[in-house]
């Protein structure tokens, strides 16, 4: 059974950084791709980041383009999140996402098979 869990959230002021964690406690399977999805009230879900399993290829919404990086690290079942210079549009709830299967839409939800219970990130003015 797949089990996404999030970490690293919390309050933080604007300009400072965060690391996310997301650990898949439950692995069963190798995912084709693991991304970051943020949701703030009122809002859609959307897309923050992503990166196949295996390679080196990730990506990134424009709006966070030079100020998160995704990382992973397969030994540990685990994928990261590093965010820094924070703004207060950073403001939401932080998903973790898994996709078994390849797929041409990396930034779409559709991709991803599994979420994660999701972290709150506040970024204060």
């Amino acid at each position: 059974q797949v089990q996404l869990v999030e970490s690293g959230g919390g309050l933080v002021q604007a300009g400072g950084s965060l690391r996310l964690s997301c650990v898949d406690s439950g692995r069963t399977f190798k995912p084709y791709a693991m991304g970051w999805f943020r949701q703030a009230p009122g809002k859609e879900r959307e897309f923050v980041a992503a990166t196949r399993w295996t390679g080196t290829n990730t990506y990134y919404a424009d709006s966070v383009k030079g100020r998160f990086t995704i990382s992973r690290d397969n030994t540990k079942n685990t994928v990261y999140l590093q965010m820094n210079s924070l703004k207060p549009e950073d403001t939401a709830v932080y998903y973790c996402a898994a996709g078994r299967t390849y797929s041409s839409s990396i930034s779409d939800t559709s991709a991803y098979d599994y979420w994660g219970q999701g972290t709150q990130v506040t970024v204060s003015s």
